[in-house]
């Protein structure tokens, strides 16, 4: 706590030696005042000493308040204390009409997340009104909706069909359009998983065009993330992005080793910008993935297919097949169960219990369905350095509900290991990484700095306070340390819990007030 101080100290006597002289505060009354901090515009500068005046729900004054000037209704001590835009999580999961809370995100700073990921939306034909439905039930964050490639394909009746009839590609592209048109941000793919795996370069470059022509984009789990097929997986994503921009959610290359194979991978992506491609990614700060088991069997042994005559006529093959793939992948210590009956166990105690071989488990036990699981697959040095590019932002892959402690630790985890602990980048950077980087790359007006005119979305925090309980043994743990955090100006959280009533809005594309 004392070096924090220190530090602070330091903060303060930089910014008074080096900052600007800052504008008088103009005169009225505003809403809330929020004295005495720290600001982390955002923007990746240094942090400044600033007060911040509030009217509604907007930023009306950055600088030094002349009380002799302003008042104010309500005023927020913030002494000690740093003042960020709030955090925007660019890859995030959940069910907003179910549970609109999302207490596990606001507790790490942030305000916004972005909803419809890896393929996957709410299976509504019209989604303006699934947009109108989520508002009605006032979210405790803001929602940044994308429509998913995946329900396309099911709500069109294409589904499975690798050969995309005409009339079923229309129809693709009239949903895609009434999405855009509604608010949506873009289309997320999820292809690697069913139904997304089944579209090839044809469709994906027709709905690519049509996003393109809204300024839209697309998020994409892409196709394999294992090493090898990395490079093939990012040139079939970069493809789309001669159309529109593209982005790589929650990019990672599995088994994959070392710093020199992310710089292999992030010159990829830089080649592709200097002919003039607009592609970033986001990532989140652990080695363990998270998904279903489907995702370690064979695409033929995986829906639409029948499993069960899978196991009847190609026991074998497949057998083989698991064994191979699970060793690549760190072996069967390496899968920890996060669905009952074998919460919280690995497939190789599961396996031990059940005095069967592990591929057994898989088969006779489990299936491509059966369960879902988090996977330590990723290195750390290679995660590390894509990590630190300064074009890949922080996001989750997080949910309220998921067994894994990224929906609950991302962002303080960052703040807490990758900042304080490891110097992986600076305070400043980070949180450039958690907020105007994303705004900026999502296209959002008017959010992810502290600027006058900017909408108030805010974290104020100590840094050395910050803990990321959640772990992989007790993921749903809040995070601590977070002392208040503001949705357009108004308290949305404090201390340790969400505040009622809520304040969040589903952020459309053409309006995102």
């Amino acid at each position: 706590m004392y070096r924090f101080l220190f530090v602070l100290c330091c903060l303060c006597t930089w910014a008074c030696s080096h900052t600007p002289p800052l504008p008088l505060s103009p005169e009225g009354t505003f809403d809330t005042w929020i004295s005495g901090g720290m600001v982390v515009d955002g923007s990746g500068q240094k942090a400044y000493a600033a007060d911040l005046l509030i009217q509604a729900d907007t930023i009306a004054f950055v600088g030094k308040v002349d009380s002799s000037r302003s008042r104010a209704l309500q005023r927020i001590d913030a002494r000690g204390k740093l003042i960020s835009p709030g955090f925007i999580d660019p890859h995030s999961h959940g069910d907003p009409l179910r549970r609109p809370v999302f207490a596990n995100f606001l507790a790490q700073g942030v305000t916004s997340i972005s909803l419809g990921q890896d393929g996957y939306s709410a299976p509504f034909r019209d989604f303006g009104a699934w947009m109108d439905s989520v508002e009605q039930q006032q979210p405790g964050v803001n929602i940044i909706p994308f429509v998913g490639h995946g329900t396309l394909r099911e709500l069109s009746g294409v589904r499975f069909k690798k050969d995309v009839p005409k009339e079923g590609l229309d129809s693709m592209l009239a949903l895609l359009s009434d999405a855009l048109q509604a608010g949506a941000w873009g289309m997320s793919t999820g292809l690697e998983y069913t139904p997304g795996r089944f579209a090839g370069e044809e469709e994906l470059t027709a709905l690519a065009r049509r996003i393109g022509q809204a300024d839209a984009m697309i998020m994409s789990h892409v196709r394999n993330e294992d090493d090898p097929a990395m490079n093939q997986s990012l040139a079939e994503l970069l493809l789309q992005g001669q159309h529109c921009r593209v982005h790589v959610s929650h990019m990672k290359s599995v088994y994959g080793q070392g710093v020199a194979r992310a710089e292999q991978l992030l010159q990829l992506m830089d080649s592709a910008r200097t002919q003039g491609l607009l592609v970033t990614a986001d990532i989140y700060p652990y080695t363990a993935s998270y998904t279903t088991i489907g995702i370690v069997f064979p695409d033929w042994a995986r829906p639409p297919v029948s499993f069960s005559r899978i196991r009847r006529l190609k026991r074998q093959q497949l057998t083989t097949y698991l064994e191979k793939r699970i060793t690549q992948r760190n072996g069967p210590e390496a899968t920890l169960f996060a669905t009952a009956p074998y919460t919280g166990k690995t497939l190789a105690q599961v396996a031990e219990e059940k005095q069967k071989s592990f591929t057994e488990v898989l088969i006779d036990d489990i299936g491509p369905r059966g369960a879902s699981a988090a996977y330590f697959v990723m290195n750390e040095d290679l995660q590390k350095r894509l990590m630190q590019d300064s074009l890949v932002m922080i996001g989750s892959d997080g949910s309220p509900t998921m067994f894994h402690p990224r929906g609950y630790g991302s962002f303080t985890k960052v703040l807490e290991t990758h900042v304080r602990q490891d110097s992986l980048f600076s305070l400043e950077e980070a949180i450039r990484k958690m907020t105007s980087l994303t705004a900026q790359t999502l296209g959002m007006p008017r959010r992810g700095l502290i600027e006058s005119g900017y909408i108030a979305d805010l974290a104020i925090f100590t840094p050395e306070a910050l803990q990321a309980k959640a772990t992989f043994a007790k993921p749903h743990q809040l995070s601590e340390g977070m002392d208040l955090v503001l949705i357009r100006g108004q308290i949305a959280f404090q201390e340790g819990e969400a505040v009622t009533p809520r304040f969040g809005k589903v952020l459309r594309k053409k309006s995102s007030r």
